[in-house]
């Protein structure tokens, strides 16, 4: 079986290029299953129901997200009302916060899975911990499900290099985000789950971490209030191809994929 995860989507252009590319991807690689992490599709930052539904469409399965999530407030109703999870937020937010943060679903073959996600705290806000929090919904898992799948959004290296350890063996993937920049540490642990600390930003190449860059240096100069625009010019997918074995849920590998 095979997992195409895609970074963050971060506004108009990494939706564009998700569209375009998405075809060929599947004549090259087949993925049984396409994830991403959707949190800063609107204009880099947030969601809303109608770009959900659009890059649903495009043909991605499940979209994970993280603390940007809460940006838009149109989308507060829609986590409340679809209960069927494709759009996830962290599950470790307090209860009482709308949505679902695990949802379950089968592929086109007939292969069930579930999707977590989870968010960090160090250097971000104080949740739930994840690490509580990756026991509790695994344990929620039927033990039929052998495809699971972990996203790791968080700023800290350490913390989500911590959670693949935690959860080697016992998840097929866990696969970081936030941080816009694909890390080359993509590996499988011993205990057979795919890891990797960050699958990178799927947007604006000449940018910083997808806004334009001279507003952002203006403000890393001068420390004043900056209105962040998503920036211009060239465009590039980051993503990480996973195969696993779906009787045993264990991963055989992982691969990072680039596509300008």
């Amino acid at each position: 079986m095979r997992i195409l995860f895609i970074g963050d989507i971060f506004g108009q252009p990494g939706r564009r290029i998700v569209k375009e590319a998405l075809p060929a991807l599947g004549d090259e690689f087949s993925p049984d299953l396409v994830l991403a992490n959707g949190e800063n599709a609107a204009a880099g930052f947030g969601i809303t129901p109608p770009l959900v539904e659009e890059l649903l469409d495009a043909g991605i399965a499940v979209l994970t997200s993280g603390n940007h999530i809460w940006d838009k407030k149109e989308i507060l109703p829609y986590l409340q009302e679809h209960a069927d999870g494709r759009l996830l937020r962290p599950a470790n937010y307090p209860a009482g916060a709308p949505g679902h943060g695990m949802c379950f679903g089968k592929t086109r073959s007939g292969v069930e899975y579930a999707v977590v996600n989870l968010q960090g705290r160090v250097f971000m806000h104080a949740i739930d911990c994840p690490f509580r929090c990756a026991d509790a919904l695994l344990g929620q898992i039927p033990e039929r499900i052998r495809i699971r799948v972990v996203d790791m959004h968080a700023e800290a290296t350490s913390e989500k290099i911590a959670m693949g350890w935690y959860l080697d063996g016992r998840v097929t993937a866990v696969v970081g985000t936030h941080t816009h920049v694909p890390t080359a540490d993509e590996s499988v642990l011993p205990g057979g789950t795919a890891y990797i600390t960050d699958l990178g930003m799927t947007g604006p190449t000449e940018s910083v971490i997808g806004i334009e860059k001279e507003s952002v240096i203006k403000k890393f100069l001068n420390q004043l209030p900056a209105r962040f625009e998503v920036a211009k010019g060239g465009v590039r997918l980051s993503a990480a191809l996973i195969e696993a074995d779906p009787e045993t849920g264990k991963a055989r590998s992982i691969q990072r994929i680039s596509r300008a």
